[in-house]
């Protein structure tokens, strides 16, 4: 029996990504600040958390045993603004979700698997993903904490797959990077150019778990993008407009 949780499962890509893998057989539990939001999915265990909150950890931990396990960690949460006049409270919250937050739930999640492993004699491999961005790719002046934050993100995952590695733990990881997506996160007047739809990205984010990628770019427009704004020198980036 494969077991999921979900952090971030009630809406956008991170709802889409639970209701595919139940779908598929999973058993899975699901989590977000807005659990009355989860009640229709048909998880086999619900939970509030709030990841910039100190009992986030607490509460994972009983979702999992809730689950009876758990073989895929999937993190979905997040928040993102354009902050052009670089407000303080964006950039702050920005940080204390995409920085804090991540770092707290990935770290237990990471710490789960190596103590199933390494005190339990567990031979399982564990399964680590979560939705980064492209928008790490560069520092993107419409946005500077929340572009920051998705770089940590994808240096955070590495650091802890090579950590793994010379542990001898049976951690993989993928680094999820989707392109602009239509969800509420990028609600808005502004009109963000190569949209994608959230069930699409979710179908994408499955295959790349099930064929145990390292790091899926979401989509081949992007792959193509992202490839170009990285052989752009810093003297022209500054330049760039966006």
């Amino acid at each position: 029996m494969k077991r999921a949780i979900v952090i971030g499962a009630s809406s956008g890509i991170g709802r889409e990504v639970a209701r595919l893998l139940i779908s598929e057989g999973w058993t899975v539990g699901v989590a977000a600040r807005r659990e009355a939001m989860l009640q229709d999915l048909g998880a086999a265990a619900t939970a509030c958390i709030d990841v910039t909150a100190e009992e986030a950890t607490r509460r994972l931990r009983q979702l999992i045993a809730d689950v009876g396990g758990m073989d895929l960690f999937f993190y979905a949460s997040g928040i993102g603004h354009q902050n052009r006049q670089l407000r303080e409270d964006i950039e702050l919250s920005t940080m204390q979700t995409n920085g804090l937050g991540f770092t707290r739930m990935i770290g237990e999640a990471y710490r789960y698997f190596a103590e199933r492993q390494e005190q339990d004699g567990s031979k399982e491999w564990g399964h680590i993903a979560a939705i980064t961005s492209i928008a790490g790719t560069k520092g993107l002046g419409p946005a500077p904490a929340y572009s920051a934050t998705k770089a940590m993100q994808n240096v955070y995952l590495q650091a802890l797959e090579q950590q793994a590695y010379q542990r001898g733990l049976r951690i993989r990881f993928t680094d999820i990077r989707p392109g602009f997506v239509d969800t509420a996160l990028l609600k808005g007047d502004f009109h963000y150019p190569m949209m994608l739809r959230p069930e699409n990205v979710a179908r994408e984010i499955v295959s790349a778990i099930n064929a145990h990628n390292h790091i899926r770019v979401i989509d081949w427009r992007y792959r193509l993008l992202t490839a170009f704004w990285r052989r752009i020198p810093r003297c022209l980036w500054r330049r760039f407009k966006l």
